[in-house]
């Protein structure tokens, strides 16, 4: 994305999960106010390593609201800017038709060889997928089938391309795809709330626009159409944990 010569140009990092939806809003934002935005997507942990080494993001679109925090408690981001954009859903996906039911049966079943997950040290919706399995009591049992996308698109292309039976990725890819298959959205209270929070890293006019702009209505209305939470039923939700995961 470019934008008019005579706007800023923003350099935004934004978690795998999210790329596609913000990669619309950017569009709406560019046309509306002739700033250019340019988005790196990627996994959360990623993009807070970049961060932390000196990548010039001006702003951040995390997975998860613990990067944000740990990034404004290190200074490396505007104090008080932290908002939650968005919670998203996790789905158990499968490229065939009548696979998985609305359930999740397959999982206990264990008719399956390869169950893709994001790396849940580098993604949220990968630790997420930990939790489910722990909460359910299957971590073990399936451990050995289990392959790691370095982030949520990845891991979704290994179901994809069929190297995986199954996949725990965003319910946002499997509306975003529109492709036929099966899957199981996963119950919220099996695993950590997937909160998903913004922070800017720079301070800017056009970089606190652009934040607002995805705030508002028209943009969180694209959100909730794209299989996430609106930011404000998501700050409010107070949602059980059933079992932590620990990070590998």
């Amino acid at each position: 994305m470019t934008g008019n010569a005579q706007g800023e140009e923003l350099l935004i990092a934004v978690a795998a999960n999210f790329s596609s939806t913000l990669e619309r809003i950017a569009q709406q934002f560019e046309d509306q106010t002739g700033h250019g935005v340019t988005l790196v997507n990627g996994a959360t942990g990623r993009h807070y390593a970049q961060i932390v080494n000196g990548a010039p993001y001006d702003l951040f679109f995390a997975a998860d609201a613990e990067a944000t925090r740990l990034l404004e408690e290190e200074g490396r981001a505007v104090p008080g800017t932290r908002v939650v954009y968005a919670q998203g859903r996790l789905a158990l996906w499968s490229r065939q038709a009548g696979f998985i039911d609305g359930e999740g049966q397959i999982l206990r079943e264990g008719e399956f060889r390869r169950l893709a997950i994001a790396n849940p040290r580098l993604a949220p919706y990968g630790e997420a997928a930990v939790d489910v399995l722990n909460a359910l009591g299957l971590f073990e049992r399936v451990e050995d089938r289990l392959v790691r996308g370095e982030n949520i698109a990845q891991t979704y292309q290994f179901a994809d391309s069929g190297n995986a039976e199954l996949a725990f990725v965003a319910y946002s890819q499997i509306l975003e795809a529109g492709q036929d298959g099966s899957y199981w959205l996963v119950p919220t209270n099996l695993h950590r709330p997937l909160l998903q929070e913004a922070v800017l890293l720079k301070d800017s006019q056009a970089v606190r626009e652009f934040l607002a702009f995805v705030m508002q209505d028209e943009a969180q209305t694209l959100i909730g159409n794209s299989g996430y939470v609106g930011a404000v039923s998501a700050a409010l939700s107070d949602q059980p944990v059933i079992n932590h995961a620990v990070r590998e």
